[in-house]
């Protein structure tokens, strides 16, 4: 080492090695930059930088080499063959270049080790044939075992500059590959150097001179510019590829412009735009927008502004234009920003829609009408308001499913739309409750036309005669200002017509009048009354003795509601009862009534039969049965004297439901007994699904048997039912002898009516007197 040393120092001129050294780490540190940018770009630029790094690597170290000789101290001027050094170039630049290609691919340690071996070998190539090109009387004898091991060191420097480069990050994997393959450069040209010894053939030989200063200056030159450019090439390649790759990678159009031509754009513009690069760059930026103004894309402005693309396929497509201010290739442009609303717009007008609008049928929602009526009424022209329900749907709807059910309120909201003008507007508001906004009429007829329009429409598409599913509908019509002069009193007074519509039958219109007004006001009035009516005490039972047509003895009673208002005096049952059921007050007054009666019933001096009537909204409560256990315990009461009646039209809606309450109430000792058999839609199936207690022929039958033969038929089959189905049959509404004398004829063992006593409030003391007088 330290002849290698002293080789150095006292045989070479420092400055000029110290150079080379420089030379060799610029050129290191260049060569991994280029390759580590061949490993970070595409692969259409993977070859380029690889042929670049192997260049720069065999051209600085064939520098390197030949200024180090230069720097030789030596008797005589070296002078080289042109071709021979030309080849060395050529020797060290293939190696680089085959060493870089296997590096690539290297997985593994033996791999990089070719590598290193690979690049070493071309180094001693290159200084070889560096070494033979030295072209004057000269010759050198070569320490091989020197030689050899200088080799060894390099290679491992080189194959541990690989490796690093593989596994090292940032900085480091430049700098510490880089300082390796200096080292390994410098060892092996000073180690080969040192071995060789030269002497002169023979023949003067014209001294050293300023001709290979000037070579020194010329190689120093070349390479470093070289070097120098490919440097250059790479910071350039990664700054320019990263901004254009940056540009391409936005979400945004970009388009940079100066006096409104556009000087270049990114891949999303081209896309957005439909056209490619080259057919923008020169074209004026405002050619390619519909709907902006020049002004609007300067970028003093600073504001977004919205435009539509001229000649694009997307009917609907919407940009969003922001242009600011920049320096564009050394003088001032503009760029402007494309971002693609049409998606936007598009969700932004689904949600707008969404929220004014019903989703099954597409029709105007509740806020979007009430808006819309507002709107209306502010406007002070008259219009008609005309309320919609649906008869018959709930029946539909539970018997076929709700996917049938949507299916009819969008045949319905069809209807309805077919019906309108322009200018009209339809609206679901509820589940089957649908309103019409008709503006702008000249008088009352105008919404008379539109009605019978709608009716006529709901009779010529809803015909229940061919299509089970069909409904129809009854409609409620109020007039602006006539009606009212505000949306609430309109939309009240519509709804108090709809459902005089409905109590007159269905399946027509009702044009609202003050009176309808007075009756709902009374209505609600009564509705309030009812729901204070336990709690105030004005309820009361009376009991109607059921009575046997053979023995005229009574054995039982049926418990009646009494309503004694404080005001109205004696409300009818016909009157406060279907007010209870709409109400929903009708839960509270039946618990109350059952346990009324339970009580009453106990306290009997005779174990006599109690009858106690359901209404249909009480038999869709689950909790039925457990309202009856809890009545029978508290009063002592037997289930087997409690007897519930109930009317068919109970069974209509959710009848597995009411039939399976039923049977769980009849679990309990409790009997049921069907009332008004006969008026229903279905008795026999009733009977056929449920095994009733008792069988009630409605009073109408009977009050009409001794005029009406069809009538008698009528009491006569059910009476014969009766028997044969092994089920007592109770004839209502007897009020004479001669009535009384038919039912027994008929068939029929017990029977109801005022001939055998009206209701009345019984005391229990007083029932053993009305036993024996009814004996007698």
């Amino acid at each position: 080492m330290s002849y290698l040393l002293d080789m150095i120092v006292s045989h070479h001129d420092l400055p000029v090695v110290l150079l080379a050294l420089l030379l060799c780490i610029v050129s290191a540190l260049s060569t991994f930059a280029q390759l580590q940018r061949s490993f970070e770009c595409v692969v259409e630029r993977r070859l380029l930088w690889l042929s670049s790094a192997a260049v720069t690597a065999g051209g600085g170290v064939w520098s390197t080499h030949f200024i180090a000789m230069i720097a030789y101290r030596s008797p005589f001027a070296l002078q080289f063959d042109q071709l021979l050094t030309a080849v060395s170039a050529t020797i060290a630049i293939g190696a680089f270049g085959i060493a870089f290609a296997l590096l690539r691919q290297a997985r593994g340690l033996p791999l990089v080790m070719l590598c290193g071996a690979v690049a070493t070998l071309g180094i001693l190539g290159m200084h070889l044939t560096g070494m033979a090109a030295i072209a004057n009387a000269m010759g050198h004898r070569v320490d091989h075992g020197m030689i050899a091991g200088a080799v060894l060191v390099g290679w491992v420097l080189l194959s541990a500059a690989f490796a690093l480069f593989l596994r090292l990050e940032g900085r480091q994997r430049m700098i510490l590959p880089a300082a390796a393959m200096v080292l390994a450069t410098v060892t092996i040209h000073f180690v080969a150097m040192a071995s060789a010894t030269m002497g002169q053939h023979g023949g003067a030989v014209a001294q050293a001179g300023g001709r290979s200063q000037w070579l020194v200056l010329w190689i120093v030159a070349a390479a470093l510019l070289l070097v120098a450019l490919s440097a250059v090439a790479s910071v350039l390649d990664r700054f320019l590829t990263d901004l254009r790759g940056l540009a391409d990678a936005t979400s945004e159009g970009l388009l940079i412009t100066s006096d409104d031509r556009i000087l270049d754009a990114n891949e999303q513009a081209c896309a957005l735009l439909g056209v490619d690069r080259a057919a923008l760059v020169g074209t004026s930026t405002a050619a390619w927008f519909e709907t902006v103004a020049r002004d609007a894309l300067r970028p003093h402005r600073g504001d977004a502004t919205r435009a539509r693309i001229r000649g694009s396929e997307i009917e609907d497509q919407l940009v969003e234009l922001t242009a600011r201010a920049i320096e564009y290739r050394g003088r001032a442009a503009t760029v402007i920003a494309m971002r693609d609303l049409t998606e936007t717009a598009r969700a932004q007008r689904a949600i707008e829609h969404l929220a004014s609008h019903d989703p099954l049928t597409g029709l105007v929602n509740r806020a979007a009408f009430d808006t819309a009526l507002h709107e209306a009424v502010r406007a002070d022209t008259p219009f008609a308001l005309i309320a919609v329900d649906l008869d018959r749907f709930k029946a539909v709807n539970d018997l076929f499913g709700h996917g049938a059910g949507d299916a009819i309120l969008i045949r319905v909201s069809r209807i309805l739309d077919d019906c309108i003008r322009p200018q009209d507007l339809v609206a679901r508001i509820g589940g089957d409750e649908f309103v019409v906004l008709q503006r702008d009429i000249a008088s009352l007829d105008d919404a008379r036309r539109l009605a019978a329009r709608i009716l006529s429409g709901f009779a010529a598409e809803m015909d229940s005669t061919r299509d089970p599913m069909a409904v129809g509908c009854s409609l409620g019509v109020v007039t602006f200002p006539r009606d009212g002069t505000d949306p609430e009193t309109l939309r009240h007074n519509a709804d108090v017509a709809l459902y005089r519509a409905k109590q007159d039958g269905r399946g027509t219109a009702s044009f609202f009048d003050d009176r309808m007004d007075r009756q709902a006001r009374d209505r609600r009035s009564l509705e309030h009354d009812l729901r204070h009516a336990v709690c105030r005490d004005e309820l009361q039972l009376v009991y109607q003795p059921l009575v046997s047509t053979a023995a005229g003895e009574v054995v039982g009673y049926e418990a009646l509601l009494r309503w004694d208002h404080p005001e109205r005096g004696q409300v009818p049952p016909a009157i406060f009862i279907p007010v209870a059921e709409e109400a929903g007050t009708i839960m509270a007054i039946g618990e109350w009534a059952l346990r009324q009666a339970c009580r009453d019933a106990s306290e009997w001096a005779e174990p006599l039969t109690l009858a106690v009537n359901v209404s249909p909204v009480q038999l869709r409560v689950s909790t039925l049965p457990m309202v009856v256990r809890s009545a029978l315990a508290d009063s002592g009461l037997a289930p087997g004297r409690l007897e519930l009646e109930i009317t068919e039209t109970a069974l209509l809606r959710d009848r597995d439901v009411s039939l399976a309450i039923l049977r769980e109430i009849r679990a309990l000792g409790v009997r049921i007994a069907m009332d008004d058999f006969g008026t229903g839609y279905s008795s026999l199936s009733n009977l056929r699904h449920f095994p009733f207690d008792k069988i009630k022929i409605d009073k109408s039958f009977v009050s009409a048997m001794h005029e009406d033969e069809a009538a008698r038929s009528i009491v006569r089959a059910i009476a014969g039912l009766g028997k044969g189905l092994n089920v007592p049959v109770v004839a209502e509404g007897v009020e004479n002898e001669v009535q009384r004398s038919m039912v027994q004829a008929e068939g029929c063992a017990l029977a109801q009516g005022y001939l055998f006593g009206r209701p009345e409030a019984i005391p229990a003391r007083r029932i053993q007197t009305v036993v024996r007088m009814r004996r007698a």
